[in-house]
């Protein structure tokens, strides 16, 4: 009901727009005709004319963004409350379960392996949602070291195994060129972040089975590009950009089923940034898979002496 709603004011306020800009184009050709023969008068009311519909045109505009922004926050509220309602009702309900009632141990090691892992997933969700709020009210201003890719992108496959439940050969990471050791200045923990949520978000599209592939390689000479390639969803060539919005989620039914904050890769493409690099996504076409490249800067060789 209320996306009809916001969809029935976008075609408002469109329609609106487009009804005063036309009435507006024939005050400002009748004030014309009528002062044609004084050009000072004339030209002022071009002028005035022309300034009114920029406003109107930028009015409409300025109000359909904002009907659009508030509805991808209301999905973001909807998605966030299912996240965290979800697994705190699990807990409750195993928690009730082992009070009211004997439970044998292998079952009780058992629930409480389904406890620890939905409240894993509890985390995630709080912790992304405040790393969105961190990013998006200040650059972060820490001291950088000098973080080795490779480990970092093998550290964050095994969480990303751990808290899917995944055998090992679903995600794997290929050996860079030459054996080179490949390293970039930053902060680890928001790179960390960064290359979870890319994994989470390979993982969470590929409904039919995770087949997940992870390179690094040096681009262009001065950047580190990872590159994570998945064979789920895919993606229409439309959304390849919007998919780093805040609050965004791809529309369609298929994409409805696969729940989510929006914030995920908002958050890669912000850490990316910060760091002087980005994220882009590239897709053969839906059903066809989907690659997230991360960018980095690559560090200069006399920084990397002395590391291991």
């Amino acid at each position: 009901m209320n996306i009809t709603r916001r969809r029935g004011a976008i075609a408002f306020f469109i329609t609106l727009g487009a009804l005063l800009v036309g009435g507006l184009v024939t005050l400002n050709i009748t004030w014309i005709v009528l002062n044609e023969r004084t050009v000072a008068i004339a030209v002022l009311g071009v002028i005035l004319f022309a300034a009114l519909i920029a406003g109107v045109v930028l009015n409409t505009v300025f109000l359909v963004r904002e009907i659009r922004r508030n509805e991808r926050q209301d999905s973001f509220l909807n998605a966030v409350t299912h996240e965290l309602k979800t697994p705190i009702a699990s807990i409750r309900l195993y928690l009730e379960t082992l009070q009211r009632r004997p439970v044998e141990e292998v079952q009780r090691q058992e629930f409480y392996k389904i406890m620890l892992s939905d409240s894993d997933r509890l985390l995630a969700t709080v912790e992304q949602v405040l790393k969105a709020g961190q990013l998006g009210q200040r650059h972060r201003q820490q001291n950088r070291t000098l973080i080795n890719m490779q480990t970092l992108v093998a550290d964050c496959i095994g969480i990303t195994l751990q808290r899917h439940h995944l055998p090992a050969e679903s995600i794997s990471l290929e050996p860079t060129p030459g054996g080179v050791r490949l390293y970039t200045q930053g902060i680890a923990e928001d790179l960390r972040t960064a290359v979870i949520n890319v994994l989470d978000n390979a993982v969470k599209y590929s409904p039919e089975g995770v087949h997940i592939r992870c390179s690094l390689a040096i681009s262009n000479y001065t950047w580190v590009a990872l590159r994570v390639t998945d064979t789920g969803v895919g993606l229409p060539a439309n959304q390849f950009k919007r998919i780093f919005n805040r609050f965004y989620r791809v529309p369609g039914r298929a994409m409805a089923k696969i729940k989510g904050t929006g914030l995920g890769l908002f958050l890669v493409r912000n850490i990316a940034r910060q760091h002087g690099g980005d994220a882009t996504a590239l897709s053969p076409g839906p059903g066809l898979g989907t690659t997230i490249t991360l960018t980095l800067p690559l560090a200069t060789p006399t920084s990397v002496n002395g590391v291991n």
